[in-house]
């Protein structure tokens, strides 16, 4: 499996209740995305394309990218709505990947965590600033990594998943490092709640990440130049905590 497929077996799509995720998230989002300087958006690490979809339901015209091939064959599956593109391209590189300019960008979930190291950070903020309009906000939202480390939090919460097999049980589990560094482990197990045993592994990996922390974030967008911006805890405009905020969400200009 290559690097940029480390989840090419599991079907996130199915992972993530994504019509309550969506109609959640643009409670937060109408907002800053209610004043653009234009309805072309940018949508980094778009995945399997579930936000590319939504935001063109709401009348943008989106450009999804991810360096997954495997994602953005999902994403392409049941056909590319009209308002909608997908790309396949390295975010370091993203001004060379998409063509003109955008009233506002995201990167929403842990895409993030991809990108190892701080200059290679402010490197992926630079290019995008490079291909936003003047005043165009980018909007970051990834796991509060400060509380996950504080806490001594390894796993994310279950997701049981009922197909036509039974049940398979979605678990991740972090090992954070000293450096800054994590080991993701996500893993799908097929649950018989009679069988002998009663789990077997689907699948599962490691996957190195960077659990970026607020400070080394801001250091990075104001490297890229973006003089402005707001923190949230969740996209529930709750203020951002170090300790306490489930996620760090940033709306940067």
């Amino acid at each position: 499996m290559s690097p940029t497929n480390h989840y090419a077996q599991i079907d996130y799509r199915r992972m993530i209740a994504w019509p309550k995720r969506l109609e959640r998230e643009w409670t937060f989002l109408s907002a800053p995305f209610g004043s653009l300087p234009s309805k072309r958006l940018l949508d980094l690490g778009c995945g399997t394309g579930e936000h590319a979809r939504y935001f063109a339901e709401k009348g943008f015209d989106v450009v999804g990218v991810d360096v997954s091939d495997t994602m953005l064959e999902r994403a392409k599956e049941d056909g590319v709505p009209s308002g909608v593109q997908f790309l396949f391209g390295d975010l370091l590189h993203v001004e060379n990947v998409v063509a003109g300019k955008f009233g506002g960008a995201v990167c929403l979930g842990n895409t993030l965590a991809h990108i190892m190291d701080q200059d290679a950070l402010t490197q992926l903020f630079t290019g995008v600033r490079a291909v936003l309009l003047p005043g165009a906000p980018l909007v970051i939202q990834v796991l509060n990594y400060e509380r996950l480390v504080h806490a001594g939090q390894r796993c994310l919460p279950l997701t049981f998943i009922q197909d036509e097999e039974g049940e398979a049980i979605f678990l991740r589990v972090m090992t954070h490092h000293d450096d800054g560094s994590v080991t993701f482990t996500p893993s799908l197990l097929r649950y018989r709640k009679d069988g002998d045993p009663a789990l077997e592994v689907i699948t599962s990996h490691n996957v190195p990440l960077r659990g970026w922390k607020r400070a080394e974030m801001e250091a990075a967008l104001d490297a890229a130049g973006f003089t402005t911006r707001e923190l949230f805890g969740t996209m529930a405009k709750v203020p951002y905590a170090d300790h306490d905020s489930t996620d760090l969400v940033v709306i940067a200009r």
